[in-house]
């Protein structure tokens, strides 16, 4: 924690709530998320939202590469300065959902190392997984809620959960508590691996699929016949054959279906459009 308060008080620097600023400052943490990153020399590892470099250098001492992507203008101009004696690792300033990772990697394999901001866990997450080039491998640090959601079993599944695992294994290292970062959060944290399948767990139309599934959490308290007629904009009669079709009980709850169900039911659902 001095060495935070030191770093932003010497640049005239303020964590910014706007941001989701919370820098870990928690050496054993630090340890873990390297662990679970399994590194290697001739590794590249992109991380997002650097902050004071703490993670960067560790990064930096097991992987070959390290490209750090930064949004706050302040922080990458300090990192370019501390940082600068470490000949393996690029400061980008920028926003990592406007930059393309393959623009970054000439075509090589990476890995995601990330201590996340809260309000973008999900569409980092996302636009990796659905990145033409994906990393084998991530390793972040998100809200213990949204850990949990991310390795969900059916019966508790949501959005986030299906858009996850249809490209990946996630599994939870460990918990993290508010006092291992500064200024501590008001909520406790989660290390999650995520582990990137080969190709997606199921082979179907991603757009499809992913319409059909959030048709089906539209109304996810409802049973899963009237969530997928309101999603849809269809009358519950209409969906109900579909339903059965794909034999999935249409009063279940679209937290209930798995992965392969949702692939089903996209099947039949794209038979009707190929149908007209």
């Amino acid at each position: 924690m001095a060495e935070a308060r030191r770093l932003l008080r010497q640049s005239d620097l303020k964590a910014r709530k706007g941001l989701g600023q919370h820098f870990l400052i928690d050496q054993d943490v630090l340890s873990l998320i390297v662990s679970a990153a399994e590194l290697k020399p001739d590794d590249v590892v992109l991380e997002v939202g650097p902050g004071l470099g703490v993670l960067t250098k560790e990064l930096a001492g097991k992987a070959g590469r390290v490209i750090a992507i930064e949004l706050d203008d302040n922080l990458a101009a300090l990192l370019k300065k501390t940082l600068a004696s470490f000949n393996n690792v690029t400061i980008i300033n920028g926003d990592v959902l406007k930059i393309e990772p393959s623009s970054l990697l000439n075509g090589r394999n990476y890995k995601v190392v990330a201590n996340l901001p809260y309000y973008i866990t999900s569409p980092v997450l996302r636009h990796f997984l659905e990145a033409e080039a994906k990393p084998k491998t991530m390793v972040v640090m998100v809200q213990r809620e949204v850990a949990r959601a991310i390795a969900a079993s059916p019966g508790d599944m949501s959005l986030l959960s299906v858009s996850v695992q249809f490209y990946a294994r996630p599994e939870i290292i460990s918990t993290v508590p508010p006092e291992s970062f500064y200024p501590a959060p008001e909520v406790s944290s989660a290390i999650v691996r995520i582990n990137v399948y080969p190709k997606p767990k199921v082979e179907v139309d991603e757009k499809g699929f992913f319409e059909t599934v959030r048709a089906g959490f539209s109304a996810p308290r409802k049973q899963l016949a009237n969530s997928l007629a309101k999603g849809l904009g269809w009358e519950k009669a209409e969906v109900l054959p579909f339903l059965q079709k794909a034999r999935i009980d249409p009063s279940r709850r679209a937290e209930t279906l798995t992965i392969e169900e949702w692939a089903e039911l996209q099947r039949v659902l794209g038979e009707k459009h190929a149908d007209g």
